[in-house]
């Protein structure tokens, strides 16, 4: 698919999912609902082996779209899944081809999947989507290709872009539910208003949680999805939301600062709000159950390392690859079937998520959701403050992030970082459930 993109440079060439060849660059929306059975043909037509994998949907291991079983150019195979009840949230969907996932993505090959509750509480309140992507383009408007430094922070884009568009404008005209997605490569988003207006937290990546909190910014990681409720008020305004400043210390080439760091990501503008006044939702004390899961029967350690040569990496690509990054789970690169940690299924586990790199990464596990217990970093252990349902969850460098999660299916699932460039260099391990 091609469509113009910056004025004076010839159409821009995505890859897509769906027949269509206008309209945003974003997948189209799966909507459904528990209990349905879920049937989708791929027909690859792209030059490149690729798969579907449907983020953080408990679907059997065979039909999750696992770097191991991929669809060759011009082949085709069908998806099927049924989606049990308690499986409601907020999902989507992308390819996961070893050393090809993070190119493919930001093509244009990645969409929405949303699974709904028949007993949803929030089921009258209007709803809005905001897939959020990023676009790195050359001046001939090209999709530019990923260059040392995309490869060793992850790549972000100079246009930041929802549900295709940039910079749109959202008019509200009473109180809403948005589901927001971070669909990007590597680009962290701290959701929020430029005025500091308040909003409700009520979801994360599996769902809604107990009740709604008050926040005035959100951080999504990349492959992070969160529900939000979001007040129109009782008179007109209007306000930018934004992705607002963070420091996920990204890597530089040079160790001026001490720590070979670059500055935090400024502020960006995702979308122009204008509010209408409207008269107030009434809130359910209630959104969700999540209970606990229970006393652990066993434990695991998943550690991020890094490695890097500088040296080699000046002297250029290898094989395809960027000479000298080792991006690492428990000291290996990833390496197909072989598995990096086994699990019996039905199993209570505890795992600490470490991270000893330099810079955030976010954890994603397949095929299940689980819930952060804590978080521990410079001597200090925090609560995690309530239980939500998650398959991804940001770790700070230097941090410990401690889950508990359980699988329900025997078969091979993925873990990796979900900075796309980086699980491509191998930050990717196996989990063997048996």
């Amino acid at each position: 698919m091609a469509r113009p993109m910056l004025q004076g440079a010839r159409p821009t060439t995505f890859w897509q999912f769906g027949a269509g060849t206008q309209g945003p660059v974003v997948g189209p929306l799966i909507d459904v609902r528990e209990g349905d059975t879920v049937e989708i043909k791929f027909v690859n037509k792209l030059p490149q082996p690729s798969t579907i994998h449907w983020h953080g949907l408990p679907v059997p291991p065979d039909q999750d779209g696992n770097p191991s079983d991929p669809v060759a150019p011009g082949a085709a195979r069908v998806y099927r899944f049924t989606l049990p009840k308690g499986s409601a949230g907020t999902y989507w969907y992308h390819p996961h081809p070893h050393m090809m996932t993070a190119e493919q993505v930001f093509r244009g090959l990645a969409g929405p999947f949303v699974v709904r509750a028949a007993d949803d509480p929030l089921a009258g309140w209007p709803e809005r989507n905001l897939f959020v992507s990023d676009l790195k383009l050359a001046r001939d408007g090209t999709i530019a290709p990923n260059d040392m430094m995309d490869w060793m922070n992850g790549r972000e884009g100079q246009f930041v872009l929802v549900n295709g568009a940039r910079r749109p404008r959202i008019d509200v005209a009473g109180d809403e539910r948005w589901r927001v997605w971070n669909a990007c490569s590597a680009r962290y988003l701290r959701i929020a208003f430029d005025d500091g207006r308040a909003f409700e937290h009520a979801g994360t990546d599996g769902g809604l949680f107990d009740a709604p909190r008050p926040v005035t910014s959100l951080l999504i990681a990349p492959g992070e999805r969160a529900e939000l409720l979001v007040r129109a008020g009782d008179r007109a305004s209007r306000a930018v939301l934004q992705a607002a400043e963070y420091d996920r210390r990204k890597m530089s080439m040079s160790h001026d600062d001490g720590h070979g760091s670059l500055p935090a990501d400024p502020a960006l503008a995702l979308a122009d709000v204008a509010f209408a006044p409207a008269t107030a939702r009434v809130l359910p004390t209630t959104l969700r159950a999540v209970p606990p899961l229970g006393e652990p029967v066993a434990h695991k350690t998943v550690a991020f390392g890094e490695e890097m040569d500088m040296d080699a990496m000046m002297k250029g690509p290898a094989h395809g690859r960027p000479a000298g990054m080792r991006f690492t789970i428990n000291g290996e690169t990833y390496a197909a079937h072989r598995a990096t940690l086994t699990s019996r299924r039905g199993d209570v586990e505890r795992w600490e998520i470490r991270n000893t790199t330099d810079m955030d990464h976010p954890f994603h596990l397949h095929g299940t959701q689980f819930q952060v217990i804590e978080r521990a970093s410079g001597g200090s252990r925090t609560s995690e403050p309530f239980r939500a349902w998650r398959d991804t969850v940001n770790v700070r460098s230097g941090e410990t992030v401690t889950i508990l999660v359980t699988q329900d299916m025997r078969g091979e699932r993925m873990f990796h970082c979900h900075i796309l460039e980086h699980e491509d260099l191998g930050m990717m391990g196996t989990l063997k459930v048996v």
